[in-house]
């Protein structure tokens, strides 16, 4: 990858960020590299791989000049332990060593494709897409059909269709399952659901998945992408949410442990921070 293009994603607002960042891109530069950055507005033809400087959220903005350019996209983890990011910033000549040489492997990441009614545009999501009331009061009533086939009326405070990869985000903090990488499928999940028969569902990545928000209730609610408000949806409008053609490849140095890292994030999620008050 000598004399190849990177572009850098950083966290806003870390200062720690930002210092690992300008490390990296001494390192990188002395073995000759050329670095962007798409926050600042700085555009490129060509970019052949994404470093992000943060957590998941910051891996996350990066995926979408990864996607654009259809180039992998490497996580340097800062702070607390990440699903998707990969590299740390104690190792950074390594990691400037093995993206010189080429020493790493790639880990494809399925993604979701969601339209809003007929509209011809579509979002892209590497963890999920989600219907919820979000500042709005009342719950919302969403029927929930698969290939056509009615499922539920959910009246809850949303409903999430999420891949492997978002399974252990927001879906998993409403109930959902864990789902391996690589599994070839997708979880819904409803949100404060109103009623205690309402559970998760897997279905097939190739499924159709439709959110139908009531027409016979007066409601509005958001849609949001991978954390991202989209749009605000009104009584009628139609949600599809099925898989993506694309996928997103992750960059990895070594074998990726996903057991080990699910059992230390779910153990750290469990214990109260130092400057949380209790």
């Amino acid at each position: 990858m000598n004399s190849s293009t990177i572009a850098f994603v950083i966290h806003p607002r870390r200062t720690d960020a930002t210092e690992t960042a300008e490390r990296m891109k001494a390192g990188l530069k002395q073995a000759g590299f050329s670095i962007f950055y798409p926050q600042q507005g700085e555009v490129r033809e060509d970019c052949h791989l994404v470093i992000t400087f943060g957590g998941d959220g910051t891996l996350l903005l990066g995926a979408k000049t990864a996607l654009k350019h259809h180039c992998p996209l490497l996580g340097i983890n800062l702070g607390t332990l990440g699903f998707l990011t990969e590299g740390e910033p104690e190792r950074l000549n390594q990691a400037i060593q093995a993206i010189s040489a080429g020493d790493y492997s790639l880990e494809s990441r399925r993604m979701l494709c969601i339209r809003v009614n007929q509209e011809e545009k579509s979002y892209l999501a590497l963890n999920d897409a989600v219907v919820t009331r979000g500042g709005f009061a009342r719950l919302i009533q969403v029927e929930t059909r698969v290939n056509q086939e009615h499922w539920s009326t959910f009246i809850a405070d949303g409903v999430i269709a999420a891949t492997p990869t978002g399974a252990t985000g927001y879906s998993l903090s409403a109930g959902g399952p864990v789902i391996a990488p690589g599994v070839e499928c997708m979880v819904i999940t409803p949100v404060c659901a109103h009623s205690l028969q309402h559970c998760p569902c897997i279905v097939p990545t190739e499924a159709e998945v439709f959110f139908h928000l009531r027409e016979d209730r007066d409601q509005l609610a958001q849609l949001q992408i991978d954390g991202q408000s989209m749009c605000t949806l009104q009584a009628g409008d139609t949600i599809r949410v099925t898989g993506a053609e694309e996928s997103l490849q992750l960059v990895r140095f070594e074998d990726y442990h996903f057991f080990s890292v699910l059992d230390k994030k779910l153990n750290e999620w469990s214990r109260p921070r130092e400057d949380q008050h209790l």
